[in-house]
């Protein structure tokens, strides 16, 4: 088929990018496999992953997401089918061989972000208790531990304060881990999308096994340029985490300190890939807590 990949997908993985080269045939491939008509793409979509609205042979609607190998879908295809439909999108069909995930139709339009802040969080909130399960028997999913070891080798090479004080927290905080349970990993507002079988539903785990602060520290940063454009954004934002941590039932220090880390390894990360004002606007967020 003819489709031109969302830009935004582009930009994110380079327009050499192999994977993206053999875009084209991926799609048609995983399309007459399934015997799928295609209705559009998914647009501006996602920076990591391909998604297109479908129809199976019976008529029903359902998407189809390709991914390249770096964004590992296997461990998200074992994540959706553990949840099985429990808080998170269902995985109707997902397979060895790299042709994607076929999942249920969602509203890709329509994300928490298109409610107000204090309703988008109180359903974000009862959205992300549902995944906290105990992981399945022999998974491979990596550890809270191993994803942050990776991340703070890379945030090394700032010498700043901020980036000292938030790799001192992460040390602090895995000292003493309470809870090993399956996360979402990438858990925002954007990232739940409203449905049909349930209001609310999430998609695009980046799964990992460890405690609920971690998963929950990316959303305590929703919306940062509002707070960061708003006179009172630093008592907001302090505000939002002992909000969320009471609701979830998470102690307040540790989601703080997990805010921390995760606002600077963003804004390192963006610094490093030359997203200067993305990666400014996460550290002055971090600098609040």
């Amino acid at each position: 088929m003819a489709f031109e990949p969302p830009q935004r997908l582009v930009r994110a993985l380079g327009e050499n990018d192999e994977w993206l080269g053999h875009l084209p045939k991926t799609v048609q491939e995983a399309v007459d496999r399934r015997r799928l008509d295609v209705e559009r793409v998914v647009v501006p979509g996602g920076r990591s992953a391909l998604v297109l609205l479908v129809r199976r042979p019976d008529g029903a609607p359902a998407a189809l997401k390709l991914a390249p190998p770096a964004a590992a879908p296997a461990l998200e295809r074992a994540a959706l089918a553990h949840w099985n439909g429990w808080g998170a999108v269902r995985l109707l069909e997902g397979d060895e061989a790299g042709n994607g995930l076929l999942l249920e139709r969602l509203q890709p339009d329509v994300s928490l972000r298109s409610l107000p802040e204090a309703k988008a969080l109180l359903e974000a909130a009862g959205t992300v208790r549902r995944l906290w399960v105990e992981p399945p028997a022999g998974h491979g999913f990596e550890t809270v531990a191993e994803r942050t070891a990776r991340q703070a080798e890379a945030m090394r090479a700032f010498d700043e304060p901020l980036v000292a004080a938030a790799l001192a927290v992460r040390e602090e905080l895995l000292a003493l881990s309470p809870e090993l349970l399956l996360l979402h990993g990438n858990f925002r507002q954007g990232k739940v999308l409203a449905g049909e079988r349930a209001p609310w539903l999430a998609v695009g785990p980046e799964p990992v096994v460890g405690e609920r602060a971690y998963d929950l520290a990316r959303l305590v940063r929703d919306r940062v340029e509002d707070l960061v454009a708003a006179s009172g954004g630093a008592s907001s934002a302090r505000r939002r985490v002992n909000r969320l941590a009471d609701s979830l039932e998470v102690d307040r220090d540790r989601l703080r300190g997990w805010t921390l880390f995760r606002a600077v390894e963003s804004g390192t990360r963006s610094l490093a890939g030359g997203r200067r004002a993305e990666g400014e606007l996460a550290l002055e967020f971090a600098s609040w807590l």
